[in-house]
């Protein structure tokens, strides 16, 4: 297991720490930024289904679908 761990530090955050070198930021800033952004998209996409749930839901309360023209 723990060669494995450290594997994946690495090459794994190699990535991250060039990209913190070339902005000349802290690693550590680069990598909670990575996991903010990862949060906040998920989030936006599981918004945008509760969304588009509860629309659904209010049509289908407002537009009831009669089965015949005596159900007035």
């Amino acid at each position: 297991m723990d060669k494995i761990r450290q594997w994946f530090e690495r090459h794994g955050f190699e990535v991250s720490s060039r990209f913190a070198d070339t902005l000349g930021m802290k690693v550590k800033n680069v990598r909670l930024f990575f996991i903010y952004a990862s949060f906040a998209t998920f989030g936006g996409f599981f918004g945008l289904y509760l969304t588009l749930a509860f629309w659904i839901k209010l049509k289908d309360m407002i537009y009831t679908k009669r089965t015949s023209v005596f159900d007035l």
